[in-house]
């Protein structure tokens, strides 16, 4: 069987970017398991699955806008640490959901100068060409849950967006 709109395939995957850094792998766990045509992953390696079978092993690079998007700068703020009430120590790396214009959002702290601290809304992937290595461990016609759903129901249960 080959990997088509409304199948549900599962795969092993490492994820690389253009140096060689592994930014996230499955090696050690569930295989990721995706509902085919229904945006559960990144557009680039769902296009780059299609029509791929059982024991297929392939390597993908998706450039950024297929990926995780540009990154946008108008995500990127200055503000004051007093906006961070509750918090003692205002760290980089430190992740906030905040409220935007745009809805809820996870923010990441990338700087903090004295009182000013710079908040960024992209995603941590946004921005970067991605590369993953995929081997195809398992493909079947998805249930009618599942298509009523529009997401795979795996074995593990998390979900990733």
């Amino acid at each position: 069987m080959n990997i088509s709109d409304d199948c549900v395939a599962s795969f092993h995957y490492t994820l690389t970017d253009n140096t060689g850094k592994v930014l996230d792998s499955s090696q050690g766990q569930e295989p990721l398991s995706y509902l085919h045509g229904a945006s559960n992953i990144i557009p680039g390696l769902e296009a780059a699955l299609s029509g791929k079978a059982v024991g297929d092993k392939l390597t993908v690079a998706v450039n950024a806008a297929d990926a995780y998007g540009l990154r946008n700068d108008d995500l990127v703020q200055e503000l004051p640490s007093s906006m961070f009430s509750g918090i003692d120590q205002i760290e980089v790396g430190m992740e906030f959901h905040a409220e935007t214009e745009h809805g809820l959002q996870v923010v990441t702290v990338t700087k903090v100068d004295g009182d000013q601290v710079t908040i960024d809304g992209n995603h941590p992937l946004a921005g970067i060409d991605l590369n993953f290595d995929v081997e195809i461990t398992e493909v079947r016609a998805a249930t009618e849950e599942e298509l009523s759903h529009g997401h795979a129901h795996g074995a593990g249960g998390h979900h990733h967006h």
